[in-house]
Parts: structure tokens; sequence; C-alpha cells
């Protein structure tokens, strides 16, 4: 194990080799993606959703699992404890320059989501945006769900969301697919295990969670939620 720390004023990111159930080749596409994430995910998908919950939940001790570079904390950024894991390093970098950006402070560790290095009953709040489908196996997903429930105090709650495998584009292809990303003269392509309604919300339930509402993303307007890109669990311990 080692450690890295950079500080500047109140923005931190503390660097740590963690036992990762990912491989080190899916860690390497998104280091290698970051400055072009960075500026094409500059906003959160999810705005609509996360300040509905920063309304909801007020204030508090907030962990975002795998918070890439950083837009996701933007709603909660006047009344809350920010803390971000992500295996990516280089991710981590984009977020602590996004939060000198917006000036906010956060605490940012490098740590895989499955292996969480907080103590038991730590957060009040969790969100983990499009992140558990990037671990391969059910072992590792149903780690970093244990390892949500175990971080999260009593009654705490947590959102997570995750692609949809009965989404139109994904119709013909199998419940594990690559999608790519063009950079210069480079493709990398991305793993992602496309879930069920019913499969996240089982597991989440083996996990020891509470499935508070389970829903589309905001922008979906379809009556039948099945068909949705994004699966939206909101869950408590």
């Amino acid at each position: 194990m080692y450690q890295i720390s950079l500080k500047d004023r109140n923005h931190e990111v503390s660097r740590k080799t963690i036992g990762s159930q990912r491989t080190e080749a899916t860690r390497e596409v998104f280091d290698r993606i970051a400055p072009g994430w960075y500026n094409f995910r500059h906003w959160s998908i999810f705005r609509s959703e996360l300040e509905e919950l920063a309304q909801r939940w007020q204030r508090g001790k907030l962990l975002n699992l795998g918070c890439a570079h950083g837009p996701d904390f933007l709603p909660f950024r006047q009344t809350f404890e920010l803390h971000g894991v992500d295996f990516s390093f280089p991710m981590l970098q984009f977020a602590q320059k996004y939060s000198r950006k917006f000036d906010f402070a956060v605490d940012l560790v490098q740590a895989d989501i499955s292996h969480l290095p907080y103590a038991t009953s730590t957060f009040d709040w969790a969100i983990s945006v499009a992140t558990i489908h990037h671990l391969k196996g059910e072992g590792s997903q149903r780690a970093a769900l244990e390892e949500l429930r175990r971080v999260l105090k009593p009654g705490g709650e947590a959102f997570v969301t995750v692609w949809n495998r009965c989404q139109p584009g994904f119709w013909f292809r199998g419940k594990e697919v690559t999608v790519p990303w063009r950079a210069r003269d480079h493709t990398w392509h991305r793993y992602y295990y496309l879930f069920t309604y019913a499969e996240l919300e089982k597991m989440v339930k083996q996990a020891g969670l509470h499935v508070l509402r389970s829903f589309p993303e905001g922008s979906y307007h379809c009556p039948i939620k099945s068909f949705s890109r994004n699966i939206c669990l909101l869950v408590s311990n």
C-alpha cells in the first residue's frame, strides 16, 4: 500500500492502493479517458434528481462512490460535508480541478468501491451514479453494495444508478458489453454490466438495503419504465 497526498486550499486528494475487483485494464481505460471525460460530462446528467435529493437530505456527511471528475457534487456543495472515491487517480485530479472551479471543499480518495477505506456507519448519505455497472462479476457488484450499506449510518439513504439492459439500444446484446470512447488516434473500450430493474433491486435487498423508490431518469417520459436508459434506486440502510 502507498499513499500520495495533494493539497490545495480545502481541496485534497489522497491516493491509496486498495485491493481491486476490477482489472488493471479497466482502470487504465478510465485513466486514459479522464481528460476528455472532464469536458464531455462537465455537468451531471442527473442534475434534477440530485437537486431533489439535496432538498430531501438538507445537510450531513455525503459519500460519492465513483465520483469521476466530480459534477455530481454540485447540488450538495452548499450544506454537505463532501467525500469522493474513485479508482482512477487522473479522474480524481480532475475532480480536484472541478472543486476549485466551483469553489467547494471535498475529500477525495483513490479506492475500489468494493473495499472502502472508511469506518462502519460513517456517512449520512451516499450517491453512486453510473458506477456499479462498471464492476465485473456478481461478487464485486454485491461487495460494493454491501460496502455501501456498511459505511452508511442506520437510516441513511443512497441514490444508485446503472444502465438498463432493456433499453432499446441493447435489446440484441448480452448482459456484458463494451462501449467505445474515441480519443485522437486510439479507441478505448469501457466495460458495462447491464442490469434489469428486478436484478438490481434483488441484489440491493440481498446486500441488506431497502428499496424506497425504483424509477427511470427524469428525462425519460415513456409510461413504461422498463425501457428507460437508466435504472435509478433510492435505498435506505
